[in-house]
């Protein structure tokens, strides 16, 4: 113990770690000495994984941790140290965004093309085209129980919990000159020819 400081042993633990050496010749656990898992078993694991996790071909079948507890029998406990310590997978917290795919962009392009055959080219500087698009904020759900995992470690923020969806709309304008400012709309306005209000 004067020898090595740093290792914190105790009186108790080397006589332990003395006798066993005299008696057995080695320091190692002698074989079926370790607990015997009941729970966290290779065929637990295996159901866990195809539980927690959504299929390739078929997105969001994934199952919450208490649905698993309740659908294998074992507790959420169990679950929990099978997902994070023998399956390493990381849980986030869902956050809904917007988002414009390659498959979206191909047929905005597609159908731009197609309306341009119908405008000779002196009128296309002078074509806008505008719109509004409404951006959810937060969605009506509790963030703290909505959850997935997956094997990426990179980090997700979460937006609050709201009981009500907070929105904003969001109208521009775009053209072969180049696009307007973005112009926020006021709830509760319909963006018509009538329109007469104000945009901030």
């Amino acid at each position: 113990m004067s020898e090595f400081p740093t290792k914190q042993w105790s009186v108790a633990g080397l006589n332990r770690l003395l006798r066993k050496t005299d008696t057995t010749g080695s320091a190692e656990r002698r074989p079926g000495q370790d607990r015997k898992r009941s729970v966290r078993t290779q065929e637990n694991i295996d159901n866990v994984g195809d539980l927690v996790l959504s299929q390739d071909n078929n997105p969001q079948t994934h199952r919450t941790q208490r649905e698993i507890s309740r659908e294998l029998g074992i507790s959420r406990g169990s679950v929990n140290r099978i997902v994070r310590r023998d399956l390493r997978l990381q849980c986030f917290k869902k956050r809904k965004a917007s988002e414009l795919t390659a498959a979206n962009k191909l047929v905005r392009l597609e159908r731009a093309r197609e309306l341009l055959k119908l405008y000779p080219p002196s009128l296309v500087n002078f074509i806008f085209f505008t719109d509004e698009k409404v951006f959810t904020v937060a969605r009506p759900s509790n963030s703290q129980n909505d959850r997935c995992c997956r094997y990426d470690e990179k980090e997700y923020s979460s937006l609050s919990p709201a009981h009500f969806s907070r929105s904003v709309m969001v109208s521009v304008g775009v053209s072969v000159l180049g696009v307007t400012e973005l112009h926020f709309v006021n709830p509760g306005i319909k963006i018509n020819r009538q329109f007469t209000g104000t945009l901030f």
